[in-house]
């Protein structure tokens, strides 16, 4: 599938918005990690939004490639390079982000691994089977 930016776009938010907040919500309750916080829901709000900008980087990057396609591979590349700046923005440059105050780099790792592993696993899975022509139309689905 060669997906188009606005493809790129609704994806991301359906995935994020759908399998991203059900992965999110044990971690909120403190069912899975160091107690009940609202902050989980404010680092996959910010993932989901810095993700809408690194969607045009990634569009504008497929176009060099000989096929234009973007493999799964780089899907988790990227989602590894997100991780990455999200830290860099929040520990490294301490830019203010409202809701992430105080956030533990091992707890981000273990649930934003969880939500990138969850998304991209439902990416190549679950949107095949729900949305058939979703491959077919640059990954738009509406």
């Amino acid at each position: 599938m060669t997906p188009t930016l606005f493809g790129r776009w609704q994806t991301r938010l359906l995935l994020f918005g759908t399998v991203g907040l059900a992965i999110t919500l044990p971690f909120a309750l403190g069912i899975i990690g160091s107690g009940a916080d609202s902050t989980y829901f404010w680092v996959i709000g910010y993932i989901t939004v810095f993700g809408l900008g690194w969607d045009i980087v990634y569009n504008y990057l497929q176009k060099f490639r000989w096929d234009r396609d973007w493999p799964g591979a780089f899907q988790l590349v990227a989602g590894i390079w997100e991780a990455i700046f999200f830290i860099l923005i929040v520990k490294i440059l301490r830019l203010p982000l409202p809701g992430v105050t105080n956030i533990d780099i091992a707890s981000f790792l273990g649930h934003y691994s969880l939500v990138w592993l969850g998304v991209y696993l439902a990416s190549q899975s679950i949107m095949r089977i729900l949305f058939p022509r979703w491959r077919f139309r640059g990954g738009q689905w509406l």
